[in-house]
């Protein structure tokens, strides 16, 4: 008999010292998208440190959790979870596990029916009633200030465009322009110390070259394309080149041609004569362009 007494004292002081682990569903039936929640609460603590998952991570896949509020105090742990399923059917939340010291305590599992209320027929209201709003011009431009402003961006690039394919393109095809880059290549033809070598060969062959160009831009004739004698006669008849630039373009281009073909052998002083002709017909080009302009007027 003491035997027993003994045992029934040992069992109650034990269960009354460990923790008791206890939990609950407010609802086993749902509605879809319908808050349930569950309460989990440890007694006995007796200051041990529960361990679980995090916050918002305790429930399953399906089950989305609004809201996870944990407390503790020296002997109770507390928790409330509040969860809501999007989804037909029934789920299951399954055993919890919390970690009390060294022991483990886990929840019962509970199945939740989740259920679709709305029927296909039933009617859709409004909260409230829709509200008329007066709105202001500084209203409208906020809604359709990006519109405007990309509007305006679009016009503004397009007028770009324009201004460039009808100016710009003349800018850079104008007679200063073709002048100047032609005298650039002149000079750089003089840096190659052709005159100075005797390569009087190399020298004619881009002299000519860079001469050709310049008459094809300047006064629109096919100079790149023609022989010299077809482009001298097309001067000629032509009439947009003054008498005395024919001369510069003709002496100079069939003297190239001669030494292209080793015919002749210019000296240093010729060669020099004749970058300083064509030096100065390139400068005289646009006096030929402002008497074709003149005559075309009158």
């Amino acid at each position: 008999m003491k035997k027993l007494v003994f045992i029934f004292c040992f069992l109650l002081c034990a269960n009354a010292f460990s923790q008791i682990l206890s939990s609950s569903v407010e609802k086993k039936t749902i509605a879809l998208g319908e808050v349930d929640h569950i309460i989990v609460t440890i007694n006995n603590l007796n200051n041990e440190k529960v361990s679980a998952a995090p916050e918002n991570e305790l429930l399953p896949f399906h089950f989305e959790e609004v809201k996870d509020s944990i407390s503790q105090t020296q002997d109770i742990y507390y928790r409330r979870i509040e969860f809501a399923v999007f989804e037909e059917g029934k789920f299951t939340i399954p055993e919890l596990e919390f970690k009390v010291g060294g022991k483990v305590l886990k929840t019962i599992p509970y199945e939740i029916d989740v259920i679709n209320t709305a029927q296909k027929d039933d009617p859709i209201n409004d909260i409230m009633n829709n509200k008329e709003v007066k709105l202001e011009v500084t209203d409208y431009w906020q809604l359709y200030k990006f519109y405007i402003l990309a509007a305006i961006a679009v016009i503004a690039l397009i007028i770009a465009i324009i201004m460039f394919v009808k100016y710009g393109r003349k800018r850079k095809d104008s007679p200063v322009v073709a002048t100047n880059q032609t005298l650039k290549e002149l000079d750089s033809l003089q840096k190659k110390k052709y005159v100075e070598t005797g390569n009087y060969r190399s020298f004619y062959v881009e002299l000519i070259d860079i001469s050709r160009k310049f008459i094809a831009k300047q006064y629109r004739l096919p100079a790149d394309v023609l022989l010299t004698d077809d482009l001298v006669d097309l001067m000629k008849k032509n009439n947009t080149i003054s008498q005395e630039n024919e001369r510069v373009v003709e002496d100079v281009f069939v003297r190239g041609d001669l030494v292209k073909f080793a015919k002749t052998f210019p000296d240093k002083e010729t060669m020099e004569k004749d970058l300083a002709d064509i030096r100065e017909f390139v400068k005289r080009s646009s006096k030929d362009l402002e008497f074709e302009n003149l005559r075309k007027d009158v």
